[in-house]
């Protein structure tokens, strides 16, 4: 995320962020890979994607995170400060409504198979068929704790059927506790983001019905994440349903608990606590037909 003077530098709460992780000097050194296009390389990467996750704010400024789909193709750069997705969201989305106008945006194209990912930050603007994102921000992460899928069928043929909610019924809180993917959209200084995040099934733990929470695991230390939660502590999770093609949105607040001193394995000892203030579980509004699982080596 960036400021309105310089959308590629840190704004103040990353920085506060890596202070507090110790992450100040590599965050630093990393922030060079942040461009305000999209790279060369990566033409060819976004045409062979069938799913682009989008973050977003509704009209009440609360974030969500919510999926565009399409056969490869669908997704391309017109030129290197433009992408072009040529899909809609569902209509039951909470997004559907903002996102017919110009709207602060965070996507990732993250390649499952190859465990690849791109996010870009922009502005987007609706077009016939789908929408357009003025690039803001560029630049790819690394490939860890992406477990490997296939999609075995094209996506498309959504029939979404919603049900919306302010805790999870048994049903989500399982979906929630055997995930091993899942994907957050924070908002703050005037720009969007959305992360991926994974881990072995579990290593998310449904505390109540309207509160859970996951470890921080060693990653590219920009912090972003945590330093759109230090200025603006609400965020949008989205739990996919690789089976069936349901989706689990939520919407609430978030505090990342830092930890003090060394960890072993992934884990860095920060925990994030999200607390529950809207669900929709949505069926038939994600591609079904994924292989099962091959788990990233470094969960």
């Amino acid at each position: 995320m960036a400021d309105l003077v310089d959308r590629l530098a840190f704004h103040p709460g990353e920085l506060e962020a890596q202070r507090v992780a110790g992450l100040t000097e590599l965050a630093a050194r990393v922030r060079p890979i942040i461009s305000d296009t999209v790279p060369r390389g990566a033409f060819d990467f976004l045409t062979r994607q069938q799913v682009l996750v989008l973050g977003a704010q509704d009209r009440d400024g609360r974030p969500w995170a919510t999926t565009l789909a399409g056969p490869e193709g669908f997704l391309s750069a017109v030129d290197a400060h433009t992408v072009r997705a040529n899909a809609t969201v569902v209509p039951t989305d909470p997004l559907a409504e903002v996102l017919r106008e110009e709207a602060d945006v965070g996507t990732l194209a993250i390649d499952l198979v190859m465990r690849k990912r791109l996010r870009i930050n922009g502005r987007w603007r609706p077009v016939p068929g789908g929408g357009e994102v003025d690039v803001h921000q560029a630049f790819g992460n690394c490939p860890k704790y992406i477990q490997a899928r296939v999609l075995t069928q094209e996506p498309g043929g959504f029939h979404p059927v919603a049900r919306r909610s302010t805790t999870l019924d048994p049903g989500e809180s399982l979906l929630v506790a055997n995930a091993d993917t899942f994907f957050i959209a924070t908002a703050a200084n005037g720009g969007v983001d959305v992360s991926h995040r994974g881990g072995n099934p579990g290593f998310v733990d449904v505390v109540s019905p309207t509160e859970l929470t996951w470890p921080d695991y060693v990653g590219n230390a920009m912090m972003m994440t945590a330093g759109n939660l230090t200025s603006n502590p609400v965020a949008g999770l989205l739990f996919p349903d690789w089976e069936s093609g349901a989706v689990l949105q939520l919407t609430g607040t978030a505090e990342v608990r830092w930890a003090s001193g060394d960890q072993d394995g992934p884990a860095n000892g920060h925990r994030t606590v999200f607390r529950v203030a809207e669900a929709i579980r949505t069926e038939n509004a994600f591609p079904s037909g994924w292989t099962e699982p091959v788990y990233s080596r470094f969960n």
